[in-house]
């Protein structure tokens, strides 16, 4: 496939299935329920929002000193600013390019702070796996909390004969991925294999750090922030600051692949924060508003922050010389 080709896949693909899901929600609602969720964003409690949008703010600050944890054994330790701004320039990145960010990220520490652009990517797909295990944990404890609810939605949603076809179908396509991986000989398997390889010697770099508890601390503090973050949120809606923990796990999970997996959650974050708190009798106009919220609050702070580092890194690595 044409490289050029590819690339705009990549933009247009996740960018055309947000807009899909903002149509098909809002499709679904009356002219009375689009009028309660346009309440629902007046009424909000921005002064929590803000308190909210400041604890993610934190969290990226606690990412960009965690960084050096791993940088140092390598030989580099490059300014506190310098790394947080890289990490802003990054999510900024990702809103518009899916993926761009950790590319951004390794090429702004590589200009400013003469880190390798090799070394830069492997330090930071060694965070991403450890923050894939700790999404992970939250994902299974979240599924252990809330499991009888979930199956009963899924086996009301879908018959449980179809429920077994969609399982045995995706062991099949697992069983038949090991199989490509292991005879296949094309171009793919050797970019599965380099990719794998990579992510190995980037979680086996974590080993080499002398400062392993002040890692996991701080990466700790780190998923600690988005989860208070998310928690703070729902304060800013009565009819979501009571909802239970296990709710709130649950919601905070689906939301965190949502964003992972798309141009940092346009139109899916707000989807399926509704989707999920629906199932467990919040009402759909306000997991909408809820989301939408939460979502704009946070893409604003980044597109601040983000244009800023973006004007300010030559500033103030030209003042360093």
């Amino acid at each position: 496939m044409n490289k050029s080709l590819t690339k705009f896949l990549k933009i247009a693909v996740p960018l055309g299935l947000g807009v899909f899901l903002i149509y098909y929600s809002y499709s679904k609602f009356t002219p009375e329920q689009l009028e309660d969720i346009i309440i629902y964003f007046k009424k909000a409690d921005y002064k929590v929002v803000v308190l909210s949008v400041f604890f993610s703010f934190l969290s990226h600050l606690s990412r960009a000193y965690r960084w050096n944890f791993i940088l140092e054994p390598l030989g580099y330790k490059p300014k506190l600013l310098n790394n947080f701004m890289a990490v802003y320039v990054a999510y900024i990145m990702n809103i518009f390019i899916p993926k761009s960010g950790e590319i951004s990220r390794a090429v702004v520490i590589n200009k400013y702070e003469n880190v390798p652009f090799d070394k830069a990517i492997g330090t930071i797909i060694s965070e991403r796996a450890v923050d894939v295990l700790f999404l992970f944990g939250f994902t299974v404890i979240a599924l252990m909390l809330k499991f009888d609810r979930l199956f009963s939605y899924l086996t009301d949603l879908i018959q449980p004969s179809k429920l077994y076809i969609i399982f045995g179908s995706f062991c099949i396509f697992v069983l038949l991925f090991f199989l490509f991986l292991k005879f296949s000989k094309s171009n793919l398997k050797q970019k599965l294999k380099q990719f794998y390889l990579g992510l190995k010697e980037g979680i086996l770099s974590i080993f080499k750090m002398k400062k392993k508890g002040a890692f996991l601390l701080h990466t700790c503090i780190i998923w600690g922030l988005y989860l208070l973050s998310f928690y703070t949120a729902l304060f800013a809606l009565e009819e979501t600051s009571t909802i239970t923990f296990g709710i709130i796990l649950i919601t905070f999970v689906v939301g965190s692949f949502s964003i992972a997996f798309t141009n940092s959650g346009f139109g899916s974050y707000p989807f399926f924060v509704a989707g999920i708190l629906a199932v467990f009798g919040i009402p759909e106009t306000v997991g909408t508003a809820f989301g939408w919220i939460v979502w704009t609050s946070n893409i604003a702070s980044i597109m601040f922050f983000g244009g800023f580092s973006f004007i300010f890194l030559p500033f103030y690595n030209s003042m360093r010389k």
